[in-house]
């Protein structure tokens, strides 16, 4: 949290984060901004090379960048190998949450006994024998059901809803509308067509440090536990199907779906609006770009991509047209090179 409302200096920012300053290191900075917007108090930063002509004519105080751009800039700045790591802490320490009052709200019911350093909003439900960290704020409208945890300094928003049994670590980030621990889709088909709904006895772990985007659901397992590692940053909207497992440290952005069983490893980012259908395996460190479909199984690190650009529409239809034939003309060019062949040997 922030020591003081005026900010801190660029000496100050070095001490606790590290880097080279190059400049002034008693001038003050008391919030971040992007290179066009920011004003002397303010310091920005540059990952992104193609920004760097911005730099002649940004009116920050400081800005955050790599040996690579420092050459030349004419602004008090900070080497960091990551510059918009480096600019995430810097805005961290600038601009802390809001701390919550302690204190249960008179409309919410609470049937567990909780630490006084936690915080209850209106209207919310806590059921018998949860267990909730201490310095934990439960936002107004929550429901945390019976037998759930939720470790230290966790920050629950407004009508988020955590099912019986689940369990959530310490300093957790959950956005407004989130669901954690619904039935997962699991119905077995009868012979006359009709579905049996299978009961979903498992619940979903969630590690540390791990933060969940408004309206993002997250199914319990069917059998076993879905699993979500430490740090692992889940965006708005996602959908995480039954038994799934995220490694730590994933990122995956707005409208991803993963369906029941799949396996994600660790470090991965996925773009949004991809599909991981189930039962499938992700090795670590791999990069899925937005709106992929994957189909199979990956084993090997690296950024995979299964989308197409988009075009104007009547060069679309032409194209979705030819893309029904590949088949065909695949069998024929086969035959050709069959015939290519025959006629080589011949001469």
């Amino acid at each position: 949290m922030a020591e003081r409302a005026d900010g801190f200096t660029l000496d100050e920012i070095v001490s606790r984060f590290g880097g080279e300053l190059i400049g002034d290191g008693a001038l003050r900075i008391r919030q971040v901004a992007t290179l066009v917007l920011a004003g002397p108090g303010d310091i920005a930063f540059l990952a992104n090379p193609k920004y760097r002509k911005q730099l002649k004519t940004s009116r920050a105080g400081a800005v955050i960048l790599s040996a690579a751009n420092a050459k030349g800039c004419p602004l008090p700045h900070i080497v960091s190998d990551n510059p918009y790591a480096y600019f995430a802490k810097v805005a961290q320490w600038l601009n802390p949450p809001p701390e919550a009052e302690p204190g249960i709200h008179p409309s919410a019911i609470v049937e567990t006994r909780l630490d006084a350093s936690i915080s209850v909003g209106a209207g919310a439900y806590i059921g018998p024998d949860a267990r909730i960290g201490a310095g934990s704020l439960i936002g107004p409208g929550c429901v945390i059901g019976s037998g759930v945890s939720i470790g230290q300094q966790a920050r629950l928003f407004a009508n988020v809803t955590v099912y019986q049994g689940c369990a959530i670590g310490a300093r957790a980030i959950i956005h407004s509308g989130a669901v954690i621990g619904a039935d997962g889709f699991g119905i077995a088909r009868e012979a006359d067509g009709s579905w049996t709904k299978i009961p979903q006895i498992g619940k979903v772990v969630i590690g540390n440090d791990v933060e969940i985007g408004a309206n993002t659901t997250i199914d319990r397992g069917a059998l076993d536990d879905t699993v979500i590692e430490d740090g692992v940053k889940l965006d708005n909207q996602i959908q995480i199907g039954h038994n799934v497992c995220i490694g730590a440290h994933t990122a995956m952005a707005g409208c991803v779906g993963v369906a029941g069983s799949a396996k994600i490893g660790r470090r991965c980012t996925v773009g949004g609006g991809a599909i991981i259908l189930g039962h499938l395996t992700v090795a670590d460190d791999v990069n899925i770009s937005a709106a992929t479909l994957v189909t199979k199984s990956i084993s090997r690190s690296g950024t995979y991509t299964g989308a197409l650009p988009f075009e104007p529409h009547r060069d679309w239809l032409k194209n979705a047209a030819q893309m029904r034939h590949l088949d065909a003309m695949a069998e024929k060019i086969h035959e050709l090179e069959a015939r290519l062949a025959q006629l080589e040997k011949k001469t």
